[in-house]
């Protein structure tokens, strides 16, 4: 059955959209898939250097499990969704989202990256004690857990963007099927899962707090976003009624 879009006007069905949408979609080039592991290698050398420990086994198994999810997520979109790809590479701010939300993505984003700071040198300044060795093995399996999460949302949804915006030139429709049955934002799920599990992994009290702060980033942003989606998206107050938790199942 066809679906109206927000503006009045049929959408393709989703296998059509998807299918459109890879063939029409920008190439992605190999630079672009080099500089993926480029990018994360650097950034674990850089987290090991601060914290002055080379032989930091917590940051080495954080880095191989960072290059790892990130490889693979970008070798997935590139062979399977290359239009998601191509949507979820664009800059905050480029693509008509609300200044509030594009703050909230960089401040989300900062506190991340902070979280990992934090911990790396914390190891080098013994700020705070370390965590015990359980924790950081739940760190280890929030972490899988939360890969998981976020690679069912990209196979569930072809818009799971990185910015708020309703992506009318992608047909873009409700999606209630997979992940999205029984949770608004797995793909955020998956998120909040890596901003505690990293910390705990890497032992840190203190990126722990940050790590924390990322979350409250990201309840803040499911207010907005779903107030858009709401307004804008035909069907999605159904959705609300039928898949009642937002983050959380059974808690919120």
């Amino acid at each position: 059955m066809s679906r109206l879009n927000a503006n009045g006007s049929v959408a393709a069905p989703p296998s059509q959209v998807r299918g459109d949408d890879m063939r029409s979609a920008p190439t992605t080039t190999w630079p672009l898939l080099v500089a993926t592991p480029v990018g994360v290698l650097g950034l674990t050398a850089l987290l090991v250097w601060l914290s002055g420990d080379w032989r930091w086994v917590e940051g080495w198994i954080f880095g191989g499990w960072w290059v790892c999810f990130m490889v693979a997520m970008a070798l997935w979109l590139h062979y399977k969704d290359p239009a998601l790809l191509a949507e979820r590479t664009r800059l905050p701010g480029t693509a008509g989202e609300s200044r509030t939300d594009t703050a909230i993505l960089f401040a989300l984003k900062l506190c991340f990256l902070a979280a990992l700071v934090l911990s790396a040198l914390n190891v080098r300044f013994g700020w705070l004690p370390r965590l015990p060795l359980w924790s950081e093995v739940c760190g280890g399996i929030l972490l899988v857990v939360g890969s998981f999460f976020m690679l069912r949302a990209f196979a569930d949804n072809t818009y799971a963007s990185q910015l708020v915006r309703i992506q009318s030139e992608r047909g873009q429709h409700v999606i209630d099927k997979g992940a999205y049955g029984f949770v608004r934002h797995p793909m955020y799920l998956g998120a909040t899962l890596m901003f505690v599990g990293g910390p705990l992994l890497l032992g840190s009290v203190c990126g722990l707090l940050a790590g924390l702060a990322a979350v409250v980033c990201l309840i803040l942003r499911i207010f907005g976003e779903e107030k858009l989606l709401a307004r804008d998206l035909e069907g999605y107050r159904t959705y609300c009624e039928k898949v009642r938790y937002h983050l959380i199942p059974h808690i919120w």
